[in-house]
């Protein structure tokens, strides 16, 4: 845990008693705080209440006696409307902020021989692996180095801060929204697509959260960004302007002028008077395809702008395993290969991973997002067959509509018997891609529970035809 540092004393609201909101109590206690905690559901409260902690109606609180408003990411801010905690903080002058921004303020509070260095990563897609990627680089060369945030540990759950360190945090717009001084060694945009918009108010909004990593960053810091969108380019050409970071252009797309770049699939450091290659990534079975071309490069540029050399982070990427539900290959029974992409909850994630593969058999569905998967329509002639799930299932059929043979599976193991048994006659190596291009929450808790029962689904199924798991 990281006790948080520069609320000795003072009390400071919680409100949202998720993962985050127990996390920044924890911490905050631990710093010398006084947290007094609230949720709208009553059934959030128990723990909080079993912990010890002060438990009070921010409703009828003295909020001229808080020194912040903690709130949880999952709370709106701005939109669809601001929450009512929102509200009685800014009637009574106190910031409103998030996880990301204790861990900030506990940073400043340290004198600089003792801080560690810190790496950002955000965008709407690939910003899990590429924070993963660069992890697992640092790890590989010896450093003493912490992954968190938006992905697996929360912020404040990591390790307490010291010198020496490196923190590689993952951030969501959600969380940016809620940050007013990080400032980051290394910030790392990664694309920039529609997603979120009702809780940002457009893609205004949107764009403005994902902004707003760079927003404290000096000239002695770093920012990566990735150059292969329109949002992200007009980023790029405005910062060169009117910003003092280092800037890192870098793309999966085209060579760039000066910038880190993949060109099918060979990665060259271009930031030099001549370009360098850096890898062939085509022979790292866990980075294929272009979008992991882009983390690659990303990956790279952080981790060279932190210090390590060439060697060093290639070493790293040949050895990288991988993302759990991105793209991960979870077993094959006889001639077909079973992908787990649970991680696509929206259609330009899935698109990632469409596009890596010529032919395949598609389970698809759950929460459609806005736009559903029109987007996708120039890549239904690879699909085989799909094979549709979930609230989307009718939805999906009528936008797929003559260009793919569909099946309303409704229940993933049906889909994912359907489609086996389909690719398994053919005799010919196949591909059966979960990417789903939809929210989890209409049959499970989260991504990572939809891909663990899309794993036991063909391992179940593994089991009746060869007795082996996968």
């Amino acid at each position: 845990m990281i006790p948080v540092k520069g609320f000795e004393g003072k009390q400071v609201a919680i409100f949202g008693l998720g993962r985050s909101g127990l996390s920044a109590a924890r911490a905050l206690k631990a710093g010398g705080a006084e947290p007094i905690l609230w949720d709208d559901k009553p059934s959030n409260l128990l723990p909080a209440t079993k912990e010890g902690f002060t438990v009070e109606n921010l409703k009828n609180a003295d909020w001229s006696q808080f020194a912040a408003l903690v709130l949880s990411p999952g709370v709106p801010l701005t939109h669809p409307a601001p929450h009512w905690t929102v509200d009685l903080a800014h009637a009574a002058h106190v910031p409103v902020m998030g996880d990301i921004e204790l861990f900030a303020r506990t940073l400043a509070c340290l004198p600089a021989h003792k801080r560690p260095r810190t790496v950002a990563i955000t965008g709407t897609n690939g910003k899990s692996t590429t924070t993963a990627l660069i992890g697992h680089i640092l790890k590989n060369a010896g450093k003493d180095v912490h992954v968190g945030g938006n992905i697996g540990v929360g912020v404040l759950d990591l390790p307490d801060m010291h010198a020496g360190a490196i923190y590689v945090i993952e951030t969501s717009s959600y969380q940016l929204d809620l940050t007013l001084s990080f400032s980051p060694d290394v910030s790392v945009l990664m694309n920039i697509t529609p997603d979120h918009l009702d809780r940002h108010g457009g893609m205004a909004g949107y764009i403005k959260a994902k902004r707003r990593i760079f927003m404290a960053q000096s000239s002695k810091q770093t920012a990566v960004i990735g150059a292969d969108d329109d949002y992200t380019s007009a980023i790029i050409s405005d910062m060169r302007v009117n910003s003092p970071v280092k800037l890192v252009s870098i793309s999966a797309r085209r060579t760039l002028g000066h910038g880190v770049y993949a060109l099918n699939g060979v990665l060259y450091d271009g930031t030099s008077l001549r370009a360098r290659q850096v890898i062939d990534l085509k022979v790292v079975r866990t980075l294929t395809g272009r979008h992991n071309w882009q983390n690659a490069a990303a990956a790279y540029s952080a981790c060279k702008a932190l210090g390590l050399e060439m060697d060093e982070i290639v070493a790293g990427m040949r050895t990288f395993p991988g993302l759990a539900h991105r793209m991960q290959e979870i077993g094959r029974i006889g001639n077909v290969r079973f992908i787990n992409d649970s991680k696509a909850t929206n259609a330009d994630a899935a698109r990632q991973a469409m596009s890596s593969f010529d032919k395949f058999y598609w389970i698809a569905g759950g929460v459609p997002k806005a736009g559903g998967i029109d987007d996708l329509r120039d890549l239904f002639d690879r699909v085989k067959h799909a094979y549709l799930i979930g609230d989307a299932a009718e939805l999906f059929e009528v936008t797929i509509g003559k260009a793919a043979p569909c099946t309303q599976s409704r229940l993933l193991f049906t889909a994912v018997a359907q489609a086996y048994a389909e690719a398994e006659k053919t005799g010919r190596e196949e591909i059966v891609l979960f990417s789903p291009a939809c929210a989890s929450f209409d049959q499970f808790t989260d991504f990572e529970a939809r891909g663990d029962a899309f794993r036991d689904a063909v391992s179940e199924i593994k089991i009746g035809v060869t007795g082996e798991k996968v």
